[in-house]
Protein backbone atom coordinates (compact mmCIF):
# COMPACT_ATOMS: atom_id res chain seq x y z
CA UNK A 1 0.00 0.00 0.00
CA UNK A 2 0.98 3.50 -1.25
CA UNK A 3 2.00 5.22 2.28
CA UNK A 4 1.83 8.94 1.33
CA UNK A 5 -1.90 8.78 0.78
CA UNK A 6 -3.58 9.88 3.37
CA UNK A 7 -2.01 10.67 7.38
CA UNK A 8 -3.88 7.64 8.58
CA UNK A 9 -2.79 5.26 5.85
CA UNK A 10 0.63 6.34 6.69
CA UNK A 11 -0.12 6.39 10.68
CA UNK A 12 -1.48 2.58 10.44
CA UNK A 13 0.87 0.91 7.63
CA UNK A 14 3.50 2.71 10.32
CA UNK A 15 2.12 1.34 13.38
CA UNK A 16 1.13 -2.38 11.77
CA UNK A 17 4.72 -2.65 10.63
CA UNK A 18 6.66 -2.23 13.50
CA UNK A 19 4.35 -4.63 15.20
CA UNK A 20 5.36 -7.34 12.80
CA UNK A 21 8.89 -6.49 12.95
CA UNK A 22 8.93 -6.81 16.85
CA UNK A 23 7.10 -9.71 16.15
CA UNK A 24 8.94 -11.75 13.63
CA UNK A 25 12.66 -10.56 13.72
CA UNK A 26 14.86 -11.18 17.51
CA UNK A 27 17.38 -9.16 16.23
CA UNK A 28 18.93 -6.33 18.61
CA UNK A 29 18.67 -3.67 15.19
CA UNK A 30 14.82 -4.33 15.02
CA UNK A 31 14.07 -4.08 18.74
CA UNK A 32 16.13 -0.82 18.63
CA UNK A 33 14.01 0.72 16.05
CA UNK A 34 10.57 -0.59 17.42
CA UNK A 35 11.89 0.94 20.78
CA UNK A 36 12.77 4.42 19.72
CA UNK A 37 9.65 5.04 17.19
CA UNK A 38 7.52 4.09 19.96
CA UNK A 39 9.21 6.20 22.87
CA UNK A 40 8.06 8.97 19.90
CA UNK A 41 4.49 8.28 20.05
CA UNK A 42 2.31 8.00 22.94
CA UNK A 43 -0.18 5.60 20.64
CA UNK A 44 2.58 3.64 19.20
CA UNK A 45 4.08 2.89 23.01
CA UNK A 46 0.64 1.81 24.40
CA UNK A 47 0.27 -0.44 21.32
CA UNK A 48 3.97 -1.84 21.56
CA UNK A 49 4.83 -1.41 25.17
CA UNK A 50 4.05 -5.04 26.46
CA UNK A 51 6.11 -7.11 23.46
CA UNK A 52 9.00 -4.63 24.01
CA UNK A 53 9.02 -5.37 27.57
CA UNK A 54 9.03 -9.35 26.62
CA UNK A 55 11.67 -8.60 23.81
CA UNK A 56 13.79 -6.65 26.10
CA UNK A 57 14.81 -9.40 28.84
CA UNK A 58 14.92 -12.09 26.40
CA UNK A 59 17.41 -10.35 24.56
CA UNK A 60 19.60 -9.11 27.94
CA UNK A 61 19.08 -12.70 28.99
CA UNK A 62 20.80 -13.73 25.27
CA UNK A 63 22.90 -11.37 25.04
CA UNK A 64 24.83 -12.00 28.79
CA UNK A 65 24.74 -15.28 28.11
CA UNK A 66 26.97 -15.20 24.88
CA UNK A 67 29.28 -12.64 26.72
CA UNK A 68 29.95 -14.99 29.60
CA UNK A 69 30.63 -18.15 26.88
CA UNK A 70 32.72 -16.25 25.46
CA UNK A 71 30.88 -16.36 21.86
CA UNK A 72 31.09 -14.50 18.71
CA UNK A 73 28.46 -11.82 18.48
CA UNK A 74 26.97 -11.71 15.54
CA UNK A 75 25.12 -8.35 15.36
CA UNK A 76 26.39 -5.18 14.61
CA UNK A 77 28.83 -3.40 16.80
CA UNK A 78 26.51 -0.20 16.62
CA UNK A 79 23.61 -2.01 17.63
CA UNK A 80 25.47 -3.80 20.65
CA UNK A 81 26.73 -1.02 22.07
CA UNK A 82 23.33 0.94 21.77
CA UNK A 83 21.53 -2.01 23.64
CA UNK A 84 24.26 -2.06 26.42
CA UNK A 85 23.73 1.37 27.33
CA UNK A 86 19.40 0.85 26.84
CA UNK A 87 20.38 -2.30 29.26
CA UNK A 88 22.45 -0.16 31.91
CA UNK A 89 19.65 2.50 31.69
CA UNK A 90 17.12 -0.30 32.53
CA UNK A 91 13.93 -0.61 30.62
CA UNK A 92 11.71 0.82 33.50
CA UNK A 93 13.78 3.74 33.60
CA UNK A 94 14.03 4.47 29.34
CA UNK A 95 12.62 8.10 28.98
CA UNK A 96 10.00 8.96 26.25
CA UNK A 97 10.19 11.45 24.32
CA UNK A 98 8.45 15.17 25.48
CA UNK A 99 8.00 18.14 24.12
CA UNK A 100 6.96 21.70 25.15
CA UNK A 101 7.14 25.21 23.41
CA UNK A 102 9.79 27.89 24.38
CA UNK A 103 8.53 31.26 22.76
CA UNK A 104 8.44 30.71 18.87
CA UNK A 105 10.35 27.27 19.42
CA UNK A 106 9.50 23.46 19.81
CA UNK A 107 11.80 22.33 22.44
CA UNK A 108 12.09 18.39 22.78
CA UNK A 109 13.99 15.86 25.35
CA UNK A 110 14.24 12.77 23.70
CA UNK A 111 16.95 10.32 25.62
CA UNK A 112 16.81 7.76 23.45
CA UNK A 113 17.96 9.34 20.59
CA UNK A 114 21.31 10.47 22.79
CA UNK A 115 22.18 6.60 21.83
CA UNK A 116 22.03 7.37 18.67
CA UNK A 117 25.93 6.26 16.49
CA UNK A 118 27.33 9.41 14.95
CA UNK A 119 28.82 7.92 11.64
CA UNK A 120 29.73 10.63 9.53
CA UNK A 121 28.23 13.72 11.39
CA UNK A 122 30.56 13.82 13.50
CA UNK A 123 33.35 14.02 10.96
CA UNK A 124 35.15 17.01 10.21
CA UNK A 125 33.99 19.07 7.19
CA UNK A 126 36.14 18.96 4.21
CA UNK A 127 33.93 19.15 1.14
CA UNK A 128 30.07 19.02 0.38
CA UNK A 129 30.70 16.21 -2.61
CA UNK A 130 32.45 12.89 -1.05
CA UNK A 131 32.08 9.93 -3.64
CA UNK A 132 29.93 7.02 -2.43
CA UNK A 133 32.00 4.29 -0.32
CA UNK A 134 30.28 0.51 -1.00
CA UNK A 135 32.03 -0.43 1.85
CA UNK A 136 30.51 2.15 4.34
CA UNK A 137 27.12 2.49 5.81
CA UNK A 138 24.44 3.02 3.46
CA UNK A 139 20.93 1.97 2.38
CA UNK A 140 21.56 -0.82 0.64
CA UNK A 141 22.86 -2.96 3.25
CA UNK A 142 21.36 -6.22 3.45
CA UNK A 143 20.68 -6.15 7.10
CA UNK A 144 18.81 -3.25 6.40
CA UNK A 145 15.92 -4.85 4.46
CA UNK A 146 14.15 -6.00 7.88
CA UNK A 147 13.83 -1.89 8.48
CA UNK A 148 12.02 -1.19 4.57
CA UNK A 149 8.44 0.41 5.24
CA UNK A 150 8.05 0.81 1.57
CA UNK A 151 9.35 0.50 -1.77
CA UNK A 152 7.97 1.01 -5.28
CA UNK A 153 7.88 3.73 -8.01
CA UNK A 154 7.42 7.21 -6.68
CA UNK A 155 6.57 10.44 -8.36
CA UNK A 156 8.31 8.40 -11.72
CA UNK A 157 10.81 6.97 -9.93
CA UNK A 158 12.19 3.49 -7.09
CA UNK A 159 12.21 4.90 -4.00
CA UNK A 160 12.55 3.10 -0.70
CA UNK A 161 11.03 4.37 2.33
CA UNK A 162 12.95 2.92 5.66
CA UNK A 163 12.41 3.74 9.14
CA UNK A 164 14.37 6.38 10.81
CA UNK A 165 15.72 4.24 14.03
CA UNK A 166 15.83 7.56 16.20
CA UNK A 167 13.08 9.63 15.44
CA UNK A 168 12.68 13.44 15.45
CA UNK A 169 9.87 13.95 14.24
CA UNK A 170 6.39 12.46 13.50
CA UNK A 171 6.38 9.60 11.24
CA UNK A 172 9.66 10.05 10.65
CA UNK A 173 11.24 8.18 7.69
CA UNK A 174 14.48 7.78 5.42
CA UNK A 175 13.23 8.11 1.98
CA UNK A 176 16.05 7.42 -0.78
CA UNK A 177 15.31 7.52 -4.10
CA UNK A 178 16.56 5.28 -6.56
CA UNK A 179 18.62 3.79 -3.66
CA UNK A 180 20.51 1.61 -6.41
CA UNK A 181 22.15 3.66 -8.16
CA UNK A 182 24.02 4.75 -5.05
CA UNK A 183 24.61 8.18 -5.14
CA UNK A 184 26.41 10.08 -2.61
CA UNK A 185 24.73 12.90 -0.31
CA UNK A 186 24.92 15.32 -2.95
CA UNK A 187 22.00 16.99 -4.06
CA UNK A 188 21.12 17.48 -7.88
CA UNK A 189 18.94 19.05 -10.22
CA UNK A 190 16.87 16.41 -11.13
CA UNK A 191 16.07 14.66 -7.60
CA UNK A 192 15.65 18.80 -6.37
CA UNK A 193 12.59 18.63 -8.87
CA UNK A 194 11.39 15.27 -7.50
CA UNK A 195 11.36 15.98 -4.19
CA UNK A 196 9.40 19.18 -4.89
CA UNK A 197 7.30 17.47 -7.00
CA UNK A 198 6.89 15.14 -4.53
CA UNK A 199 5.34 17.16 -1.70
CA UNK A 200 3.54 19.59 -4.24
CA UNK A 201 1.51 16.90 -5.41
CA UNK A 202 0.74 14.77 -2.09
CA UNK A 203 -2.42 13.83 -1.34
CA UNK A 204 -0.97 13.85 2.39
CA UNK A 205 -1.90 17.52 4.47
CA UNK A 206 1.47 18.24 6.23
CA UNK A 207 3.89 15.92 4.27
CA UNK A 208 7.47 17.38 4.49
CA UNK A 209 11.10 16.22 3.52
CA UNK A 210 13.78 17.75 5.59
CA UNK A 211 17.31 17.26 3.69
CA UNK A 212 21.15 18.09 5.18
CA UNK A 213 24.29 18.44 3.38
CA UNK A 214 27.28 16.76 4.16
CA UNK A 215 28.74 19.35 6.85
CA UNK A 216 25.37 20.25 7.97
CA UNK A 217 24.05 17.13 10.29
CA UNK A 218 23.97 14.34 7.23
CA UNK A 219 24.68 11.27 8.61
CA UNK A 220 24.68 8.69 6.29
CA UNK A 221 26.54 9.53 2.16
CA UNK A 222 23.76 7.57 0.62
CA UNK A 223 21.36 10.29 -1.27
CA UNK A 224 18.36 10.57 0.87
CA UNK A 225 15.65 12.68 2.50
CA UNK A 226 13.83 12.51 5.24
CA UNK A 227 9.99 12.55 5.54
CA UNK A 228 7.76 13.18 7.99
CA UNK A 229 4.16 14.84 8.79
CA UNK A 230 3.60 18.18 10.26
CA UNK A 231 0.69 18.94 11.51
CA UNK A 232 1.36 22.46 12.27
CA UNK A 233 3.87 24.48 10.51
CA UNK A 234 7.53 24.60 11.79
CA UNK A 235 9.13 27.56 13.52
CA UNK A 236 10.84 28.44 10.41
CA UNK A 237 7.50 28.23 8.41
CA UNK A 238 5.78 30.91 10.78
CA UNK A 239 3.84 33.67 9.01
CA UNK A 240 5.59 36.26 11.65
CA UNK A 241 9.47 35.73 10.36
CA UNK A 242 10.57 38.26 7.37
CA UNK A 243 11.07 34.91 5.20
CA UNK A 244 7.87 34.14 4.84
CA UNK A 245 6.10 38.08 4.41
CA UNK A 246 6.20 38.93 8.51
CA UNK A 247 7.87 41.54 10.37
CA UNK A 248 10.33 39.31 12.77
CA UNK A 249 13.86 38.83 11.73
CA UNK A 250 14.62 34.89 11.91
CA UNK A 251 17.93 33.87 14.45
CA UNK A 252 20.02 33.17 11.33
CA UNK A 253 19.56 33.81 7.35
CA UNK A 254 17.01 31.90 5.86
CA UNK A 255 15.29 32.09 2.19
CA UNK A 256 12.27 30.64 1.46
CA UNK A 257 11.23 30.09 -2.16
CA UNK A 258 8.05 29.17 -3.99
CA UNK A 259 9.91 28.14 -7.65
CA UNK A 260 12.09 24.64 -7.37
CA UNK A 261 14.25 26.24 -10.17
CA UNK A 262 14.71 29.50 -8.21
CA UNK A 263 15.27 27.50 -5.15
CA UNK A 264 18.35 25.39 -7.48
CA UNK A 265 20.23 28.32 -8.39
CA UNK A 266 20.58 29.63 -4.57
CA UNK A 267 21.28 25.42 -4.03
CA UNK A 268 23.95 25.53 -6.81
CA UNK A 269 25.27 28.83 -5.63
CA UNK A 270 26.06 26.88 -2.59
CA UNK A 271 27.77 24.21 -4.32
CA UNK A 272 30.46 26.29 -6.06
CA UNK A 273 30.84 27.76 -2.43
CA UNK A 274 31.39 24.38 -0.83
CA UNK A 275 28.87 26.02 1.71
CA UNK A 276 27.01 23.54 3.89
CA UNK A 277 23.26 23.81 4.25
CA UNK A 278 19.69 22.25 5.21
CA UNK A 279 16.71 22.10 3.51
CA UNK A 280 12.52 22.00 4.09
CA UNK A 281 10.61 21.05 1.59
CA UNK A 282 7.06 21.30 2.09
CA UNK A 283 3.65 21.72 -0.38
CA UNK A 284 4.86 24.24 -3.22
CA UNK A 285 7.71 26.02 -0.86
CA UNK A 286 11.22 24.98 0.28
CA UNK A 287 13.15 26.96 3.31
CA UNK A 288 16.62 27.29 2.63
CA UNK A 289 19.28 27.51 5.47
CA UNK A 290 22.96 28.17 4.84
CA UNK A 291 25.03 27.76 7.45
CA UNK A 292 28.37 27.29 9.53
CA UNK A 293 29.93 23.55 9.00
CA UNK A 294 29.26 21.47 11.55
CA UNK A 295 32.76 21.39 13.46
CA UNK A 296 33.05 25.27 13.20
CA UNK A 297 34.65 26.78 16.26
CA UNK A 298 31.82 29.30 16.64
CA UNK A 299 29.55 26.34 17.29
CA UNK A 300 28.81 25.07 20.94
CA UNK A 301 29.85 21.20 21.42
CA UNK A 302 25.84 20.35 21.84
CA UNK A 303 24.71 22.02 18.44
CA UNK A 304 27.10 20.59 16.41
CA UNK A 305 24.94 17.84 15.59
CA UNK A 306 22.06 19.95 14.70
CA UNK A 307 20.42 19.58 11.53
CA UNK A 308 17.55 20.31 9.23
CA UNK A 309 14.84 19.89 12.45
CA UNK A 310 16.98 22.55 14.31
CA UNK A 311 17.39 25.22 12.41
CA UNK A 312 13.87 25.21 11.24
CA UNK A 313 13.29 25.49 14.78
CA UNK A 314 12.77 22.50 16.63
CA UNK A 315 15.55 21.15 18.84
CA UNK A 316 16.12 17.82 20.56
CA UNK A 317 17.65 17.89 23.53
CA UNK A 318 19.32 14.45 25.45
CA UNK A 319 19.41 16.15 29.16
CA UNK A 320 16.68 16.76 31.33
CA UNK A 321 17.85 19.68 33.09
CA UNK A 322 18.41 21.23 29.90
CA UNK A 323 15.29 20.46 28.37
CA UNK A 324 13.78 22.02 31.57
CA UNK A 325 16.55 24.82 31.87
CA UNK A 326 16.21 26.25 27.74
CA UNK A 327 14.72 29.35 27.12
CA UNK A 328 13.46 31.27 24.11
CA UNK A 329 16.64 33.28 23.99
CA UNK A 330 19.28 30.60 24.85
CA UNK A 331 17.92 28.82 21.81
CA UNK A 332 17.75 31.65 19.68
CA UNK A 333 21.60 32.45 20.33
CA UNK A 334 22.14 29.13 19.42
CA UNK A 335 20.68 29.68 16.17
CA UNK A 336 22.61 32.62 15.78
CA UNK A 337 25.56 30.95 15.83
CA UNK A 338 24.78 29.47 12.34
CA UNK A 339 24.97 31.86 10.47
CA UNK A 340 27.80 32.37 7.81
Amino acid sequence: MFPFTSYSTLQHCFADRLAAMLESHRSLGVYILVLANAAYDTRLWAQLAPALTARHAELAATLTETLRRGQIITEPDDDVMVFLKLNTIGFDHLGRMESRRAGTWDVMFNPIRALRPPRISGQKFEALLHPFDPAGFHFNKPFLAKEILWESQLAGKPARLLYNKFPFARLHGLLVPEPLRELPQYLTPELHGWAWHLCAHADMRGLCLGYNSHGAGASVNHLHFQSFVQKDPLPVQDPRFSHNGGQESYPLPCRRFTEPADAWLEIDRLHEQNIPYNLIYSKNCLHLVARVPQDSDKLAARCRGYGWSEVAGAVTLFSREVFEGMEAAGFEAELASFAP
